[in-house]
This record gives structure tokens, sequence and C-alpha cells, in this order.
């Protein structure tokens, strides 16, 4: 039987309307601050956290609940004599329901230019103490730290009680709860330290929300959800402005197109299908990108993702409604084009005003294994070209090294072994995810459509022999770029020189499992 609430609360959605509720259940409310004086101009019954302790809050409010009668009324074990014995001698009485949600913390460090002592008072202390004192003690004091639980809970209320299996429920929530609320001010603390994100936590709480459930995983018999963190770029912020809910594999394969666009300064449109780019091209406008993108793999891209890193115009939209496509990514959409585009309502339309300038994730590159998770940095480095060498006698031309930058570029984002054939302006055929490098050298030169003679390569790793220069010399490559490291690059160096083709060793790797 509920006869005493503590209401506490930051968000205030639902508050009066719940509160009313109680008081119409003859239930006592205690109160504090901004949450009392919204229920006094709503003409609800509240008594003042201060007056009931006869203690004043202090310190501009930082101490107001840490206090016995307040505490002991929470842990309090109604069936535990020597716990009712100390609550009488002492005059606790029983608070048998906390409705308590935080400071904004995580709002305050969103806001831009924020210093550290405004976060700090942004700290929510007591409020986690009486959620956790509450969550501890849950089979005798209903905890709630989430509004959208109001209505359900009065419902409980009305038919007698809640049950211990709810009220075990809810105290799940509120541990998941502060959780997440401690692992943000550890991730805020650590960037106002300026740590690298090299310096991997000894012990690490992910601060993870989740913002919906998803239709299904990566194929229609599995679950899935949306999750969020504290970072920026998110793509999860981008605005979907029409079409069917984005799909698991949806975001993966826009993040893949996305993180590719944001390489390029110049105007360029990226095409992926299941994870991979089938088509990458740059231009004077997205106009002549999107058409070189799409001749490099028209029958790849049907069904895929485009990433653009310019505002799509009209006559962009007229061209790309050709095809069937699951989701368009640009930093914006002009009306023309959204009209055009509209014509299409299942297309999924993703403003995402980040892509118009260099996309730097924060945070690790996570990968889930069985039992825990394994964390890298990204695959990102400031100068891709700063240790870079001319190892054959020809040096490339001014057009061929134009050409090897852009094929590097792309093949970093292409799954190992990953081989790019291309011109300066595009891709030309891609060799992706093979098991032997050869055969990623051979299935790029097959998928090409155009004649391959001129065009260079690039190598997400080194050539472990000589027959990969074989193949790409059949195929009239004049110029490759490889990270080189074999032991046998003297060998495959000599294959080149053979064929007078230019090579550059970058000492970079870029494998992408």
């Amino acid at each position: 039987m509920i006869k005493r609430a503590l209401i506490s609360v930051s968000d205030k959605r639902g508050l009066v309307d719940f509160a009313k509720e109680l008081n119409s259940l003859r239930v006592e409310i205690l109160s504090t601050g901004g949450t009392a004086k919204i229920l006094r101009e709503a003409n609800i019954n509240v008594i003042d956290v201060s007056q009931y302790t006869g203690f004043p809050e202090i310190m501009d409010g930082r101490v107001k609940t840490l206090h016995p009668l307040i505490h002991g009324g929470i842990l309090a074990r109604r069936n535990n004599p020597q716990d009712i014995e100390a609550m009488q001698s002492l005059g606790i009485k029983p608070i048998d329901m906390v409705v308590v949600n935080l400071y904004p913390f995580e709002a305050t460090i969103k806001k831009e230019n924020v210093i550290l002592e405004e976060a700090l008072e942004n700290i929510d202390i007591g409020g986690p103490t009486l959620l956790r004192a509450a969550a501890k003690n849950y089979r005798d004091v209903l905890v709630v730290v989430d509004p959208d639980d109001y209505n359900s809970i009065i419902e409980d209320i009305k038919k007698g009680d809640v049950s211990v299996e709810k009220r075990f429920e809810l105290a799940r929530k509120v541990f998941s709860h502060t959780s997440r609320y401690d692992a943000l001010i550890a991730d805020y603390f650590g960037k106002a330290a300026r740590e690298k994100f090299l310096e991997f936590k000894t012990d690490w709480t992910l601060p993870l929300k989740m913002i919906r459930t998803l239709r299904y995983g990566e194929n229609p018999h599995q679950k899935a959800a949306l999750y969020a963190m504290n970072e920026f770029p998110s793509l999860i912020e981008a605005e979907v402005l029409q079409g069917k809910e984005m799909s698991f594999n949806n975001y993966l394969d826009t993040h893949s197109a996305v993180v590719l666009a944001s390489e390029f300064n110049e105007p360029v449109c990226v095409i992926v299908k299941h994870n991979n780019p089938c088509g990458v091209a740059v231009g004077d406008n997205i106009y002549s990108a999107y058409k070189k993108a799409f001749e490099c793999d028209p029958v790849s891209a049907f069904g895929g993702i485009i990433a653009f890193n310019r505002v799509v115009d009209r006559e962009t939209a007229s061209e790309v409604i050709q095809t069937f496509y699951e989701v368009i990514v640009a930093p914006d959409f002009k009306n023309e084009a959204l009209q055009i585009l509209g014509t299409k309502k299942n297309l999924r339309l993703l403003k995402f005003p980040a892509l118009s300038e260099k996309i730097r994730p924060s945070g690790f590159d996570l990968k889930r294994i069985l039992g825990g998770f394994i964390a890298q940095e990204w695959d990102s480095i400031e100068d891709e070209f700063g240790h870079a060498t001319v190892v054959t006698r020809r040096e490339p031309t001014d057009e061929e090294w134009k050409a090897l930058r852009f094929a590097w570029k792309v093949c970093k984002h292409i799954k190992s072994n990953a081989i790019v054939y291309a011109r300066q302006d595009r891709t030309v055929g891609l060799g992706i995810g093979q098991t032997s490098r050869v055969f990623s050298a051979k299935i790029g030169a097959m998928h090409a459509l155009t004649p391959l003679n001129g065009t260079v390569v690039a190598s997400d790793g080194f050539f472990p022999f000589r027959d990969n220069i074989d193949v790409m010399a059949q195929n009239g490559v004049t110029a490759i770029i490889q990270p080189g490291g074999s032991v046998r690059d003297q060998e495959v160096i000599e294959a080149a020189n053979q064929y007078n083709i230019a090579m550059v060793f970058t000492s970079i790797r870029h494998f992408r499992h």
C-alpha cells in the first residue's frame, strides 16, 4: 500500500497528471525545489522535503534530500523488526514510492561551448542516491525513473498494488539508467582531460541508450534494436525526410557510404551495396559524379545506398529516380529535388549536414565477439602519403598520381582482400572480399564494364606474389599503389619494372574485415 511518495524530477512530462492521481488516492507527496513549485501551482498538496526533515536546502540545492529521515524511510525493510524498531525510535516514516529523474547532464554537455563548471553543476548527486536506495529496496518501495511508466503504475495502484515482478523490472530500469548516467559523466571527464582515444579504459561502461527496436536484424528471423551514444557526428540523428523506417542493414550500408563520401573534398557520389562500394566517382557537380559512379556497375547499384557530399538538386534527383534505391543520404535536398524523389514513397531520404565536411568518427571502433568486444581506433590517418615512396624505375605521371590518390581513398573502405581499378575520377572495377588477393585482382577486372587500359590499381595489403602484377599488366594497368612489406617485395617490384608499371609503397595497410 502506497501512502507516501517522494517526487523530484527534471523531466516534467506527465508530472502534474500523475501527481493529481496520487493525491486522489490519498498519497502524501514530498517534493523539492522546482518540482514542488509546479505541483503547488497545479493546486496539488505537497510537503517540502526541507519542512519534512527540518533541515533546509543548502549550498544552492546541492544538499536537500541527503538526510536520514529520507533515506531511512526508503531503505527500511518492512519485514525486518530491527529496521522497524529503528524507524520508530528515530521518528522515521516509511516512504513507499520514489519518483526521480536526474539533472540533464547529457543535454548540458551537448550544448556548444559548455564549460566544465556548468557541466559539474548538472551532475546529480541526490537523485542517483534516492533511485539506488529505492531500487535496492524494491520489494517495499516502488521506484519510478521513466515518465512513460506513470499511467501503468496508476492503473496498477488502483487495482490494488504493483506486482513484485513489475517492481523488480522498474528497479532494473533504475540501475540501467544510473549506470548510463555515470558512463556519460566518465566519458565527459575523459574528453575534458583530453584523453587520447588510444588510452583504453580498464573499466568501461558504454553510455548506450535504446532509440527504438528495428523491424529485424540482418535477416527476418533476427531481432534488432538501434542504440545511441553521446557522440558527434551521429548518423542516428540524421533527419529522415521521407520513406520507410531505416532497417538494420540500411544503417550499416549508409554508415559505409557516409564515411567513404567524407574522404573527398570535391563533389562525390558513393553507391554502396551489401556494405561495400560498387561505384564511386567525383565530378564538377554531384550530377556528373552520380552518372560516372552508376556506370561503374549499374547492376549492383540496383537496390543500393547513395551518399552525396553536396546538396541534391533537381537534375540529380531526376537522374537518380530512374533506378531503385533504398536510401539517399546527403547534407540537404532542394525543394524541387524533394518533389521529384517524393514520387518514390518508400525511398528513404536522410538529411545529414555533417556530410558536407570531413567526418572524423569519435570514440572507438567496436566489434562484437563471443564473450566481449574488441576495440580499436578508427582507421583514420592525417597524412596518408607522408611516407609514400616510388619503388620502381618509372615514377607515376601527374595524371596517374591523381588516379592513385583517388583509388587509395576508395580501397580503404572495401572488404579485404581489396583491389580497386580506377581512373582519376571514378572506379572502374572492384575486387572485393576474396580469400586470395589475386582472386580479387581477377574479379575486379572481370567486373569492369569499360576498358581497363590506362587504369591504376590500389591494393589494401601487400602483394605476396608477382602473379597479381601479371594479371594487372595483362589488363593494361599503368600504375599501382600498395602498402609494401612483403618478403617478396623485390620480386613484385621487378615484375612492375618489367611491364613499365609505376609502383608506390605507402607503408600503410587498410584491411577491413
